[in-house]
């Protein structure tokens, strides 16, 4: 017997519908890739989407076909979001920090037909340019007056001029919630990336699970600021869960630095953050020496990388800041899991519930996970059992775009689960904690050592600014590890006292065999370091007295 409801599709439209009619004059402040504040309401967002529709109609671009973005967290890339989508476009999210061959093989296999820039990224699409046959058209999102004369791309629009010649009134359509709304592509460091599909259903269940109070838990009376780009995994989901709850959504445009993101804090009220670990540790990097202070800031979201205790430490000890750890992939939408404490951690010592905040958390509601052995059998949730990480969900890829199979492994009822690629292990609570990549992990004389314990240790020394724990091959251990150490300006330790800094910390056989300074650790697109390239820089290297 079928039940007696309403079928409404969950649809990108339903959120900005919602916005407009029940928080109209909720703020959204962008700082632009000219420097000023703009502001703006969910009101006029809405509008302003609308028109955006009417223009794509008007370029005669079909349901289904791809809009990419080059751009920066602002209010004009926010409108892609909601004009593209809500009138049955797909929104393609490029990330600009890749190389431009990769950025024209990525628009060339999503066969994109137009993509909007922000003005910083006109060198990238002039290289673009004559490598994307299929783009047809090319979109500055800029005032007219700012519109580049002589940019080589021809008939070059004016995002500005683009959309206010068109009405700001339009009829979403009724679309299948399962039809696709936005595609991110993987930053995968070995072979072409693969482009994961988003569908307007996954994503508004992604949007209201990131709300949940035991989550990012947003509301009404947030102020929230997306550190984490908006060409990242759709910056986390936040801009869908900004319209679901109607928080004031504040967007830092290309200012990333210290500096910027306190003044930007400080200055709109913001309760909430979101980022990964590097642009955190310049924000704490500005902050200590200036002897600045929160006054507003309540909780941070931490994710992309695992955070090395010691940030968690700084945020909640010196300043007062509640950290969330999370974990996810592109695959995932990306949430997975949020390590927030249940009722049953609130009184215990402050060192216990360090060690539960360290893990990567709890899994969000609509994911549900396993760690499996080498033979696929399901691991126990013991805390110290660890094995390959497997979920499932609504949120989370079945195949990829033009994939010539599907990623998941069947059990034994035939379901799908995907394997992330990470080794975890799970407590008894349901806290998940990555132990290590499944191509990083290091296996010395049989036993594994985590190559992220080893780095957040060394992470704790005062004097270090980044550590990247590698596997070298060693006759007798197979592998024993190493850590490359990058130096905070200023400051020195050497060799044998960061070693000694790891007594009592952890067991002596997982003692790094050598420390290797460098003057930088390779990072990737998405801020992740790439231990690909680590290992490449350090081929010649050779553990001493071998």
């Amino acid at each position: 017997m079928l039940g007696l409801m309403q079928s409404q599709p969950l649809t990108i439209s339903m959120l900005v519908e919602f916005a407009e009619r029940h928080h109209g004059d909720g703020e959204v402040v962008s700082r632009r890739v000219e420097g000023d504040l703009h502001r703006t309401t969910y009101r006029e967002l809405a509008a302003r989407s609308r028109r955006l529709a009417n223009a794509l109609d008007a370029q005669g671009i079909a349901p289904g076909e791809r809009v990419a973005t080059l751009a920066v967290n602002g209010y004009r890339h926010l409108e892609l979001y909601y004009g593209v989508s809500s009138s049955g476009r797909v929104l393609h999210t490029i990330n600009p920090r890749l190389h431009p061959d990769q950025i024209a093989w990525i628009a060339g296999h999503a066969e994109d037909q137009v993509l909007c820039f922000d003005l910083c990224f006109l060198p990238i699409v002039q290289a673009l340019q004559g490598k994307c046959p299929g783009i047809r058209r090319w979109v500055a999102l800029c005032d007219v007056d700012r519109l580049p004369v002589d940019s080589g791309i021809p008939d070059l629009l004016c995002y500005e001029a683009w959309i206010a010649g068109h009405a700001d009134t339009y009829d979403w359509p009724r679309l299948d919630e399962n039809e696709a709304s936005s595609m991110c592509y993987t930053s995968g460091t070995t072979g072409n990336p693969k482009a994961v599909l988003y569908s307007h259903r996954s994503s508004v269940l992604h949007a209201y699970a990131a709300a949940l109070p035991d989550v990012m838990d947003l509301s009404a009376r947030d102020a929230v600021l997306p550190v984490v780009p908006m060409f990242h995994v759709n910056a986390w989901g936040i801009p869908y869960s900004a319209l679901l709850t109607g928080c004031k959504l504040v967007l830092p445009g290309a200012a990333l630095d210290g500096k910027s993101v306190y003044e930007l804090m400080e200055a709109e009220k913001v309760t909430f953050a979101a980022g990964v670990p590097t642009v955190w540790q310049m924000l704490l990097g500005h902050m200590k020496p200036a002897g600045l202070r929160f006054s507003t800031l309540k909780r941070t979201v931490i994710g992309g990388s695992a955070c090395p205790p010691a940030m968690i430490d700084a945020f909640q000890r010196d300043y007062g800041v509640d950290v969330l750890h999370a974990w996810g992939m592109t695959e995932m939408s990306p949430l997975g899991t949020l390590c927030t404490l249940k009722n049953k951690h609130l009184d215990l010592p402050a060192d216990a519930q360090m060690k539960i905040r360290m893990k990567q958390g709890r899994a969000v509601f609509g994911v549900d996970m396993k760690i499996v052995g080498d033979d696929g059998v399901e691991l126990p949730w013991d805390g110290t059992t660890y094995g390959d990480l497997y979920v499932k969900g609504p949120w989370i890829v079945d195949s990829y775009y033009k994939g010539d199979a599907s990623p998941l492994v069947p059990d034994a009822r035939g379901q799908g689960w995907f394997p992330t690629g990470d080794v975890a292990t799970i407590d008894p609570d349901g806290f998940m904690q990555i132990t290590d990549r499944s191509k990083d992990v290091i296996k010395s004389g049989g036993e594994w050592i985590s190559s992220i314990d080893i780095e957040n240790i060394a992470m704790a020394h005062p004097a270090v600014a980044m550590a990247a724990c590698i596997g070298v091959p060693h006759p007798k251990w197979d592998e024993r590890p190493i850590v490359a150490v990058v130096k905070r300006p200023g400051m020195e330790v050497s060799r044998d006292e960061l070693l000694a800094f790891y007594a009592g910390k952890t067991a002596k056989w997982q003692v790094p065999d050598d420390v290797v300074f460098v003057d930088a650790i390779p990072i990737g697109a998405t801020g992740k370091m790439l231990k690909t390239r680590l290992r490449d820089q350090l081929a010649g290297y050779r553990l001493p007295g071998l």
